[in-house]
């Protein structure tokens, strides 16, 4: 929630494209635009945007009567099906010395473009405008990155401590160019980030990281092994002759399992 003091530096600079003012109470359809716009985030600022409603252009406050009702509609803007995906939203009631106004709070959408009424609305500077053809290509590129998927998902309580940079190591030398390695001049941290293995933002390991240079992958992924069974024909409905849960980094459950295949694909010397 904003403070008091937040809202009134908020409402003063006029020409940010992270907020907007409307003295109207009932204009719905553009609140809605406005939340759209902020969800959108067109400047890529990854903060959110505020919509004023009861503040004119020049930043200030009209007091208008900012009931439980008003704020009741504007927080289910976000569920009327309308704005799509629905945005993170919150909220709230800020009283300042010259009246009260309601501040809605909008988060960055993890899933550009966003729609209203199927169009995209953004910020362009301190106005806001439908996006064009070439916006929302940005837009949906944006998407797909920061969409993450599985493998790039940074894993609570890890670190670059629980990565082998020996391993890792091994695997760069053998995935890029010695001149390409050489040129970068990355530390570790940004090395192993380049390649998706850590998260630099929070300093977590990724499940890929763990996964290929884990010193104990199952410590943060409990089903990462391979189960090895050996039965002593072709049923699989019988006791096994021998059995193991093969752990470790991936070369090494690689090199484990290629062992005990090797072992029991043997060579016969009979004519």
């Amino acid at each position: 929630m904003l403070s008091r003091d937040e809202v009134r530096d908020l409402l003063a600079d006029i020409e940010s494209d992270r907020t907007e003012r409307t003295v109207s109470l009932d204009n719905t359809d553009k609140f809605a635009r406005a939340i759209c716009a902020f969800a959108n985030d067109m400047p890529n600022h990854r903060e959110p945007g505020y919509l004023f409603v009861g503040a004119n252009d020049a930043g200030q406050v009209v007091g208008a009567a900012i009931t439980d009702q008003l704020l009741q509609n504007l927080a289910s803007i976000r569920d009327q099906g309308q704005i799509l995906p629905p945005p993170a939203m919150t909220v709230q009631k800020v009283q300042l010395d010259a009246g009260a106004v309601a501040v809605v709070e909008v988060m960055p959408s993890d899933l550009p473009p966003v729609r209203y009424k199927g169009r995209v609305c953004i910020r362009v500077g301190p106005r806001r405008a439908y996006a064009t053809e070439q916006e929302e290509r940005i837009l949906s590129e944006r998407r797909s990155t920061l969409v993450v998927t599985f493998d790039g998902q940074a894993l609570p309580g890890s670190g670059k401590a629980d990565l082998s940079m020996r391993l890792f190591e091994e695997y760069r030398s053998q995935a890029l160019p010695a001149d390409v390695i050489e040129a970068n001049h990355r530390t570790d941290e940004e090395a192993l980030a380049a390649l998706r293995f850590l998260d630099l933002a929070n300093g977590r390991a990724t499940v890929a990281g763990v996964l290929m240079f884990g010193t104990n992958p199952r410590y943060f992924l409990p089903g990462a092994y391979v189960q090895f069974l050996k039965f002593p024909g072709s049923d699989m409905d019988v006791t096994p002759d021998d059995q193991a849960e093969v752990s470790g980094d991936l070369a090494s459950i690689i090199r484990l399992l290629h062992d005990k295949i090797r072992a029991y694909n043997r060579t016969s010397m009979e004519p």
